[in-house]
């Protein structure tokens, strides 16, 4: 790890032409440790670096300290600050992390969003200013308070005067376990995917919420929410496990003022007030 990471410290490797230098694609199980790292030990970890990469490793350095972390053959270690520069130290297998992460409820919360009350199994993670929120291909139960913006605005400690225009893009989407065909009754498939698109603005936004691109691959049971329907022959079916699965991206831009936008919701990360448009246009403050 020494070897390989002084490399790209120095640039040696590519002078050298014995390595080749890339952003690491983005791994979900990587970034949940190296996310809770930070969250944990921020006085070793200072600041959020990204994930870069140096065959054979995964690595963030810190340049704050002079200290790296990364990863090879699914283990963990650091080099550098308290644990020297002679040789990297073995800290404990990704599965053994991982395990620990989950089993206290954590999920290795990123600058980006705001992750305390997100549901067990759906898994963040952030390179710079893009987001990725999985459930890695599970579906998992669909939370009570399930709404189109999975990444939540972290609250602010004070005015920023920032305005961030969000907006969903679904690309994909598809629901098992259930089929209707009512004459009127709208398609299941297409009114969830109209709830998870939308447009929603935030005031005083921290900072590193500008501009940040959020792609989303989730898939929800809701097999508990259909318990108490029943089929009608030629007119519903169900087939349980019924799903919800969809792909899709938000973007972000700073705006003006979130009251001129198209916003359908307002919300202030400093005072924590939220607003909704009504049907004449006009917002109402909800709280």
């Amino acid at each position: 790890m020494k070897n390989g990471l002084r490399c790209f410290v120095l640039s040696f490797c590519l002078l050298l032409g014995n390595s080749s230098l890339v952003l690491a694609d983005t791994n979900s199980d990587i970034e949940t440790i190296f996310n809770w790292a930070e969250n944990h030990y921020p006085e070793l970890f200072v600041d959020h670096q990204v994930t870069q990469s140096v065959e054979p490793w995964r690595f963030r350095y810190y340049p704050a300290t002079d200290i790296y972390v990364g990863m090879k053959d699914n283990e963990i270690f650091v080099l550098g600050g308290p644990w020297g520069h002679e040789h990297p130290t073995f800290i404990e297998t990704t599965a053994s992390l991982l395990s620990h992460i989950s089993t206290t409820g954590e999920n290795g919360s990123i600058a980006g969003c705001n992750t305390t009350d997100v549901p067990a199994g759906m898994v963040f993670s952030q390179n710079g200013d893009v987001v990725q929120v999985t459930t890695n291909g599970q579906c998992i139960a669909l939370p009570d308070d399930a709404n189109s913006n999975l990444c939540a605005v972290p609250s602010s400690p004070a005015r920023t005067g920032i305005s961030v225009l969000g907006s969903n893009r679904m690309t994909s989407s598809e629901i098992k376990g259930i089929s209707i065909d009512m004459p009127g009754m709208p398609n299941p498939a297409g009114a969830l995917q109209d709830s998870f698109a939308g447009t929603y603005c935030t005031m005083n936004a921290p900072e590193q919420t500008a501009n940040l691109i959020v792609n989303m691959d989730v898939c929800y049971d809701m097999t508990t929410q259909f318990e108490s329907f029943q089929d009608i022959p030629g007119m519903i079916t169900i087939n349980p496990p019924v799903t919800f699965s969809f792909a899709g991206t938000a973007t972000s831009q700073v705006v003006g003022d979130c009251f001129a936008t198209n916003a359908t919701a307002i919300f202030d990360a400093f005072t924590e007030e939220s607003w909704f448009r009504q049907a004449d246009g006009s917002f109402a403050q909800i709280r």
